[in-house]
């Protein structure tokens, strides 16, 4: 590989981490005013996706956007805030149920509009056309 060819695919690597940061850090304030954490939103959103039924602390973990082992605590300070349940399992005591509460819901109804929003402003110099063709690229980027 070339000196040329190296340096294109390391600025590559270092424009998306920089265009990730930057994604990060602007949701992150967004959710902030909110009282939440961009991976307690996450963890949110992803229970609501459940449609009622529960998820347990793997399933939540599995759809993170950011892996982490500290599913748990981000549960508990959800849970604190009552914005989600934790329940045991009435068929395997063994098994923990973490469902989303009404509040929780409400939050997220809050947040929905005023976040398309932000996410337009974040994306207004690409049009459509743009859009679709870098979530493409950056699609075939990422190993599944």
């Amino acid at each position: 590989m070339t000196i040329d060819k190296q340096n294109k695919n390391r600025d590559l690597v270092v424009a998306m981490l920089r265009a990730g940061n930057y994604f990060n850090d602007e949701l992150n304030q967004f959710v902030k005013t909110f009282g939440i954490s961009l991976p307690q939103f996450n963890v949110l959103r992803i229970l609501r996706g459940q449609k009622g039924k529960p998820a347990n602390l793997s399933n939540i973990n599995e759809r993170m956007i950011h892996k982490m082992s500290n599913t748990t605590r981000l549960v508990d300070k959800l849970i604190e805030k009552k914005l989600v349940q934790r329940r045991i399992c009435e068929l395997n005591r063994r098994k923990i149920e973490i469902f989303i509460t009404q509040d929780g819901l409400d939050l997220l109804k809050q947040i929905d509009g005023k976040l398309d929003k932000k996410e337009k402003e974040l994306t207004e110099l690409l049009n459509e056309n743009e859009k679709e063709k870098l979530i493409a690229l950056i699609q075939t980027l990422i190993k599944p």
